[in-house]
């Protein structure tokens, strides 16, 4: 067996995995784990060690990220003084496939004398971790499903998968919008896509490319020259936006009209009825319009139509929000 068939054998196993424990999930087990999650008044500790808490530490960023405070405490550094960062009104998320990790089991009498509720993401409903717990989901993967019987893939993609299925569930049930998860993400990619709104990035004002509907081509092709956007807008007697005459367009008149070009208007060479963003918009609206109708400059209007600015595909890519 080649590379490529070993890869794609594993990929098909692991998501017939997560597609398995969706279907031997116990609804009530669900609802009870989502009530406690709900309920909660503290945080959320997610738990586990080895692999199972570098899932854990995962589920509990996902939790953060999405409006739900969220830490994760190692179970080792749990036993030798960290449980002092649990507390009361808290649940704990503990994360095992065996359920029977001595370090994750030594906590349990702790959590249990002070009420603390655990939720257990577990393979095997008889282990002491399962026992003990508050609610049980059922994560368990049959041996063949992982390397030699004993490599934790499968068995560990399940679980991320349960964790971050409760996450995003808790989201919907908070309504956690965009804008929420813009507050979370206000540096990198992400924070560009979700903070940047359009007139943070639009030419504006002397900058802005703008003709009557009755200019002559001269005055069109001089207005586009000079603000160098390769576009302008075509306004009415109101001032409000009527259309665009771009590069392309000029190019598809001149080989209509020829030399007669420079004796029309503008409002005879544009493209009517542009599609426009309002400057408010986050500016990955502005790139999704762009993708959709494949084109690369956009007019920005305020509420009447009027034109405030003009945006540029590479306007985005030097902001990187592409």
């Amino acid at each position: 067996m080649n590379v490529f068939d070993i890869v794609i054998e594993e990929l098909g196993k692991e998501a017939s995995a997560i597609t398995k424990v969706a279907e031997q999930l116990d609804q009530s087990a669900v609802e009870k784990a989502f009530d406690l999650l709900c309920k909660c008044q503290g945080k959320v500790v997610l738990t586990g060690i080895g692999k199972a808490g570098i899932i854990a530490r995962k589920i509990s960023a996902t939790l953060a990220s999405t409006g739900t405070t969220s830490i994760f405490l190692h179970a080792a550094e749990g036993i030798h003084g960290d449980l002092g960062m649990i507390e009361a009104n808290d649940v704990v998320i503990a994360v095992s496939n065996s359920g029977s990790s001595q370090e994750l089991i030594s906590i349990i009498p702790f959590l249990k004398f002070n009420h603390v509720p655990i939720i257990a993401l577990t393979g095997e409903l008889g282990s002491q971790l399962a026992k003990n717990a508050d609610a049980v989901l059922d994560c368990h993967v049959p041996k063949a499903y992982e390397p030699l019987g004993l490599v934790p893939t499968s068995s560990t993609t399940v679980a991320l998968a349960v964790g971050d299925a409760l996450a995003i569930a808790l989201l919907r049930h908070k309504n956690f919008q965009l804008n929420d998860f813009a507050r979370f993400h206000p540096g990198g990619t992400i924070g560009k896509k979700l903070l940047l709104r359009i007139a943070d990035l639009m030419h504006g004002g002397s900058d802005l490319p703008i003709v009557p509907e009755s200019a002559g081509m001269s005055m069109v092709i001089m207005e586009m020259t000079s603000k160098k956007l390769g576009c302008t807008a075509v306004v009415n007697d109101s001032g409000k936006l009527i259309g665009m005459v771009t590069d392309g367009d000029l190019r598809r008149q001149l080989h209509n009209k020829g030399d007669k070009l420079l004796s029309y208007t503008a409002k005879e060479c544009m493209t009517a009825d542009p599609k426009t963003l309002n400057p408010n918009e986050l500016a990955i609206e502005a790139l999704n319009l762009m993708e959709t109708y494949k084109i690369t400059m956009l007019p920005v209007v305020d509420e009447q139509q009027h034109p405030v600015g003009m945006l540029h595909m590479h306007d985005l890519i030097r902001a990187g929000v592409i």
